[in-house]
Formats: structure tokens, sequence, C-alpha cells
């Protein structure tokens, strides 16, 4: 194998708020946790099942960081794509921890916001597909656009669903 691919891709909601520091080089970083989850029917008693993860997320990249900190809150459902990074510190007591995260950095990464919690009736309004704020080069094929995108209008005939997908049977 010639190389190796570092990608994650989610779609969930937010636990809570972003949080949002500055850097040392006066640069945005914005944390939250996105809830992704699994659902099955046990086979002895039928009962419906759910299985729920939590990852943590950090945005290294101004753009989306201001994107993040302006459009998401608690219970936003976002897309996003980005980079299995662990790091390793020092708790109070001397202790070793380690903790994984998923990396939206400055040149790789993507965030769309897949509804909004804005009171609106009609949800499912994806953020991206109007405003494509994204780092990366191709459109997430859930309603968002990549920067390069967004820029031009689109002659495409527009998805008929939230998630962006055209499901209309094409015969």
């Amino acid at each position: 194998m010639a190389g190796s691919i570092n990608k994650v891709t989610l779609i969930g909601n937010l636990g809570a708020d972003p949080e949002v520091r500055m850097g040392q080089d006066s640069s945005k970083i914005v944390t939250f946790s996105v809830a992704t989850s699994e659902f099955w029917n046990d086979k002895q008693s039928g009962e419906r099942k759910e299985k729920t993860e939590w990852h943590r997320v950090v945005i290294f990249n101004d753009r989306i960081a201001e994107v993040a900190e302006k459009y998401l809150r608690k219970g936003s459902k976002v897309y996003l794509e980005g980079q299995l990074q662990t790091r390793q510190w020092k708790d109070n007591t001397g202790v070793d921890r380690y903790t994984t995260e998923v990396v939206i950095s400055r040149f790789k990464g993507e965030l769309v916001l897949i509804d909004s919690r804005n009171g609106s009736s009609g949800g499912g309004d994806s953020f991206g597909a109007d405003n494509g704020f994204s780092s990366g080069s191709s459109s997430s094929g859930f309603g968002g656009q990549s920067m390069q995108q967004a820029s031009r209008p689109s002659t495409q005939a527009q998805p008929k669903n939230s998630f962006g997908i055209d499901d209309e049977i094409p015969f």
C-alpha cells in the first residue's frame, strides 16, 4: 500500500453549545461533542435498543470556527469530516492522560449544519446548501458545498429532501 488515510465522517447532534477560545496566534479554537447513535431491535425481547457514542471535535480553521460559533447550538444536527488525532497531557496529579479527537484543521475538514434550531417550522434546513462553509474541495452529498462551489451559481437541480439526496427514481 502506497499510503494511508486518516478521515472521519460523522453525522450527529451536538451535546452542548460549542466552546470557543483563542489560540496563541489569536486564532479561534472551537470544541464541542457530537453524539452518534445506532438503533436495533433485540432479537429476544423485540425491544428497540440504542447505543450512543460521543466524539470530541476540535476546529482549528478560522472560517469554520466562526460558522460553528455563530450557528451551532446544543442539539444541532451536523455533518462533519476531519481527522483522528490522539494527544497526551498530564493531569493535576501527574498521571499521563490521553484523548482522541476529530480535528478539523486549516486545510482538511468540513462542517455542514444539517438542520437549524431557530424555531422555523420547516426543519431540516441545510445551512451548507446555501452558504457552503467547507474547507474541502468536494461536496459532502448532504446539502453542503465547498467554498469554491458556493461562490458559483448552481445550474443543477436542487435536491428534494433535507439531506441533499435526490431520491427520485430516474425512470
